[in-house]
């Protein structure tokens, strides 16, 4: 409601000169405070497929865009080298076990060897010379040394031909889940190269759930700490314009984004912030931008003023005296926020304590009653009002208090 009608009446009889102002009448109404921040749309699962070998792709059975389910082939590189290793890791080992087979028999034999000596030793002792004994228990020793480093060497073909094996497996690249093909790398031709060293150059195509989708924000450190998890919010998607989406807080950093290196002391700290649709519409895709406004608190019939009422003086605090003792005439006084009040066309700085900010108001908490009058714009004009200034309705607001009162 606009005031100040009969006020600016007198001013003008008296032929005082008076500052045109738009003034408003403290009053109540819905508040609601939200945190807005920017970001882009992302899957709340998604999977980068890249290749542990180095080989070229013979084969892609699938396109961009295509909707896959898990065990679904997906790409096929060409498996000529690692089937040769395979075969050679298996004739590898054929040859081990073929060699250990050999050695077992030389071992068994030398031991039969020692047995006839030992036994022939115990018969007879001329029968066996010392060194004749000796000489066949060392060639039993060595037959056992050689089968069991036989037995080690058919160990150690048995993993080549199962690294060999699995080498050739990876040739064959599968769907790890159910989604979609939101992003296609590479082509047939191509080598695929092993991500061991780069996740980026090894990358082939992504498989992303559409079905659960988020926007990822960056909220500044003053906001971030009105944010909880469960937070309600509205999301609007600039590819699909005119529409609002419904979504929660799921995910608040607890560590600010780090910044780039050579970054100066004084930059913005952000936090990264999650938010998922309830509800994702159909054609949505990755790094699509959007923009998400949080609600952080609400109030109903909530005492308010204008955003743009509020100033900020050296005053003294709010609940406190408003004469500030002669002996320290600064002792007192401080940077306050608060308006300017009007009473019969004077107005006078009040101290104000305020809540929640909506889009446009402010929560009062303290400082003012409902029906004050309050100047409420321009800025320019409070940024320079003194208490004790004489000022006037604007006057449109005047004419239109005139109607009113008619």
């Amino acid at each position: 409601m606009v005031v100040g009608g009969l006020a600016a009446t007198r001013l003008a009889a008296g032929g005082r000169h008076a500052t045109e102002v738009r003034m408003d009448t403290v009053g109540r109404q819905s508040l609601v405070a939200t945190v807005t921040a920017a970001g882009q749309i992302s899957p709340e699962t998604s999977v980068d497929i890249a290749s542990d070998i180095t080989g070229r792709i013979v084969r892609i059975p699938v396109e961009e865009g295509q909707m896959v389910r898990r065990g679904d082939l997906l790409l096929r590189i060409d498996p000529t080298q690692f089937e040769a290793q395979v075969s050679r890791a298996e004739a590898s080992l054929s040859a081990a076990r073929a060699n250990t087979l050999q050695a077992r028999v030389n071992r068994d034999q030398a031991r039969r060897a020692l047995d006839r000596s030992t036994a022939l030793r115990r018969t007879d002792r001329n029968l066996v010379s010392d060194e004749q004994l000796e000489t066949a228990q060392q060639s039993f020793d060595v037959a056992q040394a050689v089968f069991e480093s036989q037995e080690h060497l058919v160990a150690q073909a048995e993993a080549s031909l199962r690294e060999a094996r699995e080498q050739l497996s990876k040739t064959i690249l599968r769907a790890p889940m159910d989604g979609q093909v939101t992003r296609l790398a590479v082509e047939e031709g191509e080598v695929a190269l092993a991500s061991t060293f780069s996740r980026d150059t090894g990358l082939l195509m992504t498989i992303s759930d559409m079905s659960a989708v988020q926007i990822n924000v960056r909220v500044d450190e003053t906001d971030v700490v009105r944010l909880a998890v469960g937070d309600s919010a509205a999301i609007e998607v600039d590819a699909f314009p005119d529409t609002v989406f419904a979504g929660r807080v799921t995910s608040i950093a607890q560590s600010a984004i780090q910044a780039a290196a050579g970054g100066t002391g004084d930059r913005a700290v952000d936090y990264d912030v999650e938010i998922t649709f309830d509800h994702p519409p159909a054609g949505i895709r990755p790094d699509l931008s959007g923009t998400a406004r949080v609600v952080t608190a609400t109030r109903e019939d909530a005492l308010s003023i204008p955003i743009i009422a509020l100033t900020v003086r050296e005053h003294s605090a709010l609940g406190t005296e408003d004469a500030v003792l002669e002996a320290e005439p600064a002792a007192e006084l401080r940077d306050t926020e608060g308006v300017f009040v009007v009473a019969d066309g004077i107005v006078q700085f009040r101290p104000v304590r305020v809540g929640i900010a909506g889009e446009e108001h402010f929560e009062v908490l303290d400082g003012l009653t409902e029906g004050d009058s309050i100047v409420a714009v321009p800025y320019q004009v409070i940024r320079d009002l003194e208490d004790g200034t004489e000022v006037q309705a604007a006057r449109k607001d005047a004419k239109k208090n005139k109607e009113d009162r008619s």
